[in-house]
């Protein structure tokens, strides 16, 4: 037997909460907030200050969110993938409340004194964000562009094409290996006090 709750949702869903409304909400806000910061579409001047023009950039905001929804492909892809990526956001908080257990408060600042490690979080998740959207596109057969990479990677798996990359990455990562230079250290290029 269904709850409340799960009718609520199932009418929300033939509603079209989750097909039209909060697809055109989600783009017509990415939208007006890109419009709003930077300012392209001209700005006013009141009191010494600039500000957006809040009506063009809300009418074009509106006609790029009516113009997202009305492709029902784009709408799948987005209600396919962003689950994934709150999926992959709550990984990494789960991870960070990981290392958080075994470090003291303060201790641990990625942006400033781990900044390898910053940096490996950072393409690990921008590579899984990549992953989720190439899983979310279907290509004509039906299949999404994640399968018919992964599959064209095993057929290929002994193939000249394939080998080839692989040997070009390993020489383009041995020669960024051996040309990257140490910084040197502050305390090297000191003088001597006396």
């Amino acid at each position: 037997m269904a709850s409340s709750l799960q009718n609520a949702v199932q009418f929300f869903q033939e509603f079209g909460l989750f097909d039209v409304v909060l697809p055109f909400l989600l783009v017509f806000s990415l939208v007006f907030a890109v419009l709003e910061k930077t300012m392209i579409l001209g700005k006013e001047t009141h009191g010494g200050r600039d500000i957006p023009n809040k009506n063009l950039n809300a009418s074009m905001a509106f006609v790029i969110a009516m113009l997202v929804i009305a492709s029902t492909r784009i709408v799948g892809i987005i209600n396919t993938a962003l689950p994934n990526i709150m999926l992959l956001l709550v990984v990494s908080l789960m991870f960070l409340l990981l290392i958080g257990i075994f470090v003291g408060t303060g201790e641990l600042n990625f942006s400033k004194e781990h900044t390898k490690a910053n940096t490996f979080i950072l393409f690990v998740m921008f590579f899984g964000v990549v992953l989720v959207f190439l899983d979310a596109i279907p290509t004509d057969s039906g299949k999404s562009w994640l399968d018919f990479v992964w599959d064209f990677i095993l057929n290929q798996w002994s193939g000249a094409v394939f080998s080839s990359i692989v040997i070009l990455l390993v020489i383009i990562g041995a020669i960024l290996y051996v040309t990257n230079t140490p910084k040197p250290s502050g305390g090297e290029n000191r003088k001597g006090a006396d």
